[in-house]
């Protein structure tokens, strides 16, 4: 009896030991989980996937984390869960744009292709200061001015009259009006005279800023040689671009409003590329080769926007086709200085 007893236990019995070794089961797992997170961390190995296949997660990249966490809560000021993180991915920049330079030697390569002829071509921004400006094709670095020499002549007739602390008088205005408005040459002549002839025109255009201009020589200032580039420092001095400029606001002034009359079969050139505020052209025919210069300077605005533009030619076939080349390079100067300030807007919206 004793024997049975011991070997079977009571159903009561049976089920208090049942119950007590499934008690210890939770305390077990317990302490097995314990045990399993002490050396997930001590081998710093990454958290367990949730499921999903991202790499860069499953292999410590950005956003892993030794110690995990409940996921913070997004704030208003918080980048998008989509987006770069401020500190390993900078907000983009502006990227930066074609040399203006190279865009408008590209831009006048199909003209040119077009002509024997050879061109200077600048252009600048007045209200940015950006400019563009192209060379020559044969290697020429200055072109007869012609006619667009007598802005300059002027210029130095007005600085002179400033160093002497007058102005100019009823002779010399009456002069100056002919020789801007309708190019006459004989008062050009008589002001070539008044301002020291090319030492006159040469000591004003350093105070000026011009560093590629040599007036002509004796009576022949109409072969003062010069540079796209230096028209524009003229101009950006006669129009008040450049801040430094030795014309006072009166002279300024005063070879605006002669610029801003010329007379009309003598108003082609850049007044092509849009409105023209001033305006001065020259034309010349070379006896030796029957070839023409023809070149155009001025101010124009277009679509709003205000531009002081040069060109410059050499070796026309004929006026008519000096014209049209100058005109359409202005136009080009013009489109390829347009483009570079939209550039400039899109790039400066990207960046914000």
């Amino acid at each position: 009896m004793s024997r049975h007893m011991s070997r079977h236990r009571s159903p009561r019995a049976a089920r208090g030991s049942l119950w007590s070794r499934r008690a210890a089961y939770p305390a077990l797992a317990a302490a097995a989980v314990v045990v399993l997170l002490a050396v997930w961390v001590a081998m710093d190995l990454p958290p367990l996937s949730d499921g999903g296949s991202n790499a860069t997660t499953r292999s410590g990249g950005p956003g892993w984390s030794a110690t995990p966490g409940a996921p913070a809560a997004p704030s208003p000021s918080a980048p998008s869960p989509s987006a770069p993180s401020p500190s390993s991915s900078p907000l983009p920049t502006a990227s930066p744009s074609a040399d203006p330079d190279q865009a408008l030697s590209e831009r006048l390569a199909p003209i040119l292709k077009a002509t024997t002829a050879s061109l200077s071509v600048a252009v600048l921004d007045v209200e940015d200061g950006d400019g563009a400006d192209y060379g020559v094709r044969s290697g020429t670095e200055t072109y007869d001015t012609a006619s667009i020499v007598k802005v300059d002549i002027l210029a130095a007739l007005l600085l002179k009259a400033q160093d002497q602390g007058r102005l100019l008088t009823t002779q010399e205005k009456s002069y100056a009006t002919s020789m801007i408005q309708v190019s006459d040459n004989a008062s050009a002549d008589a002001l070539w005279q008044a301002i020291g002839g090319a030492d006159g025109l040469d000591a004003a255009n350093e105070r000026l800023g011009l560093t590629s201009t040599t007036g002509g020589s004796g009576p022949l200032w109409g072969l003062t040689q010069s540079t796209a580039a230096d028209q524009i420092a003229l101009l950006s001095a006669v129009f008040g671009i450049d801040s430094g400029s030795p014309l006072g606001s009166g002279s300024r002034t005063y070879i605006q409003g002669l610029m801003g009359g010329i007379s009309a079969g003598q108003d082609w050139g850049v007044s092509a590329a849009g409105v023209a505020t001033g305006l001065k052209n020259g034309w010349l025919a070379r006896s030796a080769t029957g070839l023409w210069d023809i070149n155009s300077i001025g101010r124009i605005v277009a679509d709003g926007h205000g531009y002081l533009v040069a060109v410059l030619s050499s070796g026309s076939v004929s006026k008519e086709a000096g014209i049209s080349l100058v005109e359409k390079a202005a136009k080009t100067a013009v489109a390829v200085s347009a483009a570079e300030d939209a550039g400039d807007t899109e790039d400066d919206g990207d960046a914000t």
